[in-house]
């Protein structure tokens, strides 16, 4: 395995496979934290207003941020903890610990699944694992720290009520039949813990280049340091860590199923050289078999579908072998493409 940048990062200087060429560099280590993202109060009791604030902030941004979510300071607190503890061991202790699973559903890497073949490495190392269902993925999930199981258990059920929460909400905004997102659409999450350690010269890399995801929605928990940014009106903008806010972001199956009417912002990672950073990040993400489509019920004659139906599984192969690149993802997706 290759050598996590967590293992070697006080370096005096960035080797040149992490250097980003000038035209995606950051460049300047000052952004400003825009406070113009939406945030949105789940605790509301109007709830045709809230759906009204996340169709408006979904269309409008491709991003929010929820509070008053239902979930606990206390086990945010405990899976923040758990995670940092996590990163903070030795990499041979982390590497063992996500080594357990022949089929590798759950494991650890750096930079991206495409490490040996990209020109560029991010500044980042990555566990990911499967959180449904627990009977069968959870004896490949690391059992340290000790408390990393029970705790990430836990996170895992009420981040992924929390998802069926605001995608039944979408599916209202988009006047979608009641459960739509209920099935094999969002029936095989991934938790992914994303760690950012300091950097010699953050200007210089990124943790993660601009892209959109490809889930259905996203739901991350980003701590106190700030780091996440979004491109708008053609300027990348900070994401502000709120204190036990969850930043949510529309997925490109969202994209695809809402036939373009929701899209996800594009959006980046900085690292900075004070601070190590951690993320814990929900994907929603469809069964593999799943077809993902723009749904009938918003298409039609004057408004035809913009994407072609695929299984999802293939689009995540290209997307993953696109290394997440916009206009290639787009073509690939598109309806005027014909196989």
């Amino acid at each position: 395995m290759e050598e996590l940048v967590s293992s070697w990062c006080n370096v005096g200087a960035i080797p040149e496979t992490y250097v980003f060429p000038p035209e995606k560099r950051p460049g300047k280590l000052i952004f400003t934290l825009d406070k113009s993202i939406p945030v949105l109060d789940l605790g509301s009791e109007d709830r045709n207003q809230t759906i009204q604030q996340i169709m408006k902030a979904s269309e409008e941004f491709g991003f929010f941020q929820v509070v008053n979510h239902g979930i606990s300071k206390d086990l945010i607190d405990d899976t923040v903890a758990v995670a940092r503890e996590f990163q903070a061991m030795p990499a041979k202790d982390k590497i063992s610990e996500c080594s357990k699973d022949p089929n590798r559903s759950c494991k650890l890497y750096t930079s991206s699944g495409n490490y040996q073949t990209e020109e560029i490495h991010y500044w980042r190392d990555c566990l990911i694992h499967p959180c449904h269902s627990f009977e069968k993925y959870m004896q490949f999930w690391p059992a340290k720290p000790p408390r990393y199981r029970e705790i990430v258990r836990k996170y895992s059920i009420e981040v992924r009520k929390l998802s069926s929460r605001i995608l039944e909400l979408i599916s209202e905004g988009l006047r979608l039949s009641p459960g739509y997102f209920n099935s094999d659409l969002s029936e095989s999450p991934i938790l992914l813990i994303n760690h950012y350690p300091p950097c010699p010269d953050p200007s210089l890399t990124l943790g993660l280049a601009r892209h959109r995801d490809p889930s259905v929605i996203s739901i991350v928990l980003q701590g106190d340091v700030p780091g996440l940014q979004v491109f708008k009106a053609e300027e990348w903008i900070g994401v502000e860590p709120l204190p036990y806010a969850f930043v949510v972001n529309m997925g490109y199956v969202l994209q695809i199923i809402s036939n373009g009417k929701l899209k996800g912002a594009e959006h980046r990672v900085v690292t900075n050289s004070n601070d190590a950073r951690t993320t814990v990040s929900f994907f929603a993400y469809p069964s593999n078999d799943s077809l993902i489509k723009p749904a009938e019920a918003l298409v039609n004659a004057s408004d035809p579908p913009i994407y072609r139906a695929l299984k999802f599984k293939d689009f995540h192969v290209d997307f993953l072998s696109k290394s997440a690149d916009a206009e290639a993802v787009k073509k690939f997706i598109s309806s005027r493409i014909i196989d």
